[in-house]
């Protein structure tokens, strides 16, 4: 036998066996989701009274809580009469700059069929794999003037549209600048919308927050967006990381440089909440280190490489995964 029939067998086999040690490599095409989208906004810009009415009392009875802090938190209606209602309601279409915002969310997101159905295969994806976990009844398209990007409750994701207009859409790039700042602008970008949508909801129903040590919640957002990645296992890491690609070539080049910051300065098992939140927190970078460089959420970033990492050498589903205790994770890292 020449040395080219043995090395063709062997270089698939090698090829079979890595495809099935990826338990992210998966066809969830069979998995049944039932999600509903309402697009609550274009009702109520665009409704004519009678309809407008009777969407309003709709909404009250099918998607309870996330109208409710619509018209209660975002637009500071309440739960009021339906007369009351309909003269907010005028009010709030008449606002020139509220007009200015719909107008470009309209323009924005003229075909949204494409936005739901990258969402219910982000579904069924994290179905296939926690086949018993929590799944949503309901996706609220909102203006939520920018109180949220993605809000979840028990049963519904709000999606604030307006959150993913982009950094150089006209309303953002007017935004007061003393209340958002341009690295949040920078964070408006539509290509993220579909992955905060799960990000939102695993992190809300699946993976259990956490109140201990830096460690515990780093890992915690390991998990969570291990599960995102889950979700979507074909989009680019950077997207799941929420990052842009430079951020991520960043990241992947001082990950030893920033865990041995961390166990140089012993911040593992700190609790101290202003450690863990400029750990894992959203900003223009991630505050304590050394220098204020590369991207924010570094925590974030090293808990996604732990659980990765634990995954690559073991052999555990991704519903196990959830419930492996911090320290197990963190005892299997190892990077130098």
């Amino acid at each position: 036998m020449t040395l080219k029939n043995i090395l063709i067998p062997l270089i698939c086999l090698i090829a079979l066996v890595s495809c099935k040690n990826d338990p992210l490599d998966v066809d969830a095409s069979g998995v049944k989701v039932d999600l509903n989208f309402i697009d609550v906004n274009d009702v109520l810009m665009n409704s004519d009274s009678v309809n407008l009415i009777k969407e309003h009392n709709n909404f009250k009875n099918e998607i309870t809580n996330i109208y409710a802090y619509l018209i209660g938190h975002c637009m500071e209606i309440g739960d009021v009469a339906d007369t009351a209602f309909f003269n907010s309601i005028q009010l709030f279409r008449s606002d020139s700059m509220i007009q200015k915002l719909n107008d470009n969310i309209e323009a924005k997101f003229v075909e949204k069929k494409k936005i739901e159905s990258i969402i219910v295969n982000g579904f069924k994806h994290l179905k296939f794999h926690l086949p018993l976990a929590k799944m949503p009844s309901n996706v609220a398209y909102l203006n939520s003037l920018f109180r949220s990007g993605v809000f979840c409750t028990e049963e519904e994701v709000g999606i604030g549209l307006q959150q993913y207009l982009g950094a150089d859409n006209e309303v953002i790039m007017q935004l007061n600048p003393e209340y958002y700042y341009d690295w949040m602008k920078k964070g408006f970008d539509a290509k993220f919308l579909e992955r905060d949508v799960l990000t939102g909801w695993i992190e809300t129903h699946i993976v259990e927050e956490k109140e201990g040590n830096l460690a515990e919640n780093i890992i915690r957002w390991g998990k969570v967006l291990y599960l995102t990645e889950a979700a979507f296992p074909d989009q680019e890491q950077y997207l799941i990381l929420r990052y842009s690609k430079d951020d991520l070539d960043w990241a992947l080049e001082n990950e030893f440089p920033y865990w041995k910051y961390l166990m140089d300065e012993e911040l593992l098992f700190k609790k101290d909440e202003r450690i863990i939140r400029n750990m894992i927190g959203d900003g223009p970078f991630t505050p304590g280190l050394p220098e204020q460089e590369g991207p924010d959420r570094l925590g974030q970033f090293i808990g996604w490489r732990m659980v990765h990492m634990y995954m690559e050498k073991n052999e555990t589903s991704v519903e196990k995964m959830i419930t492996l205790p911090y320290n197990e994770i963190l005892n299997d890292y190892e990077i130098d």
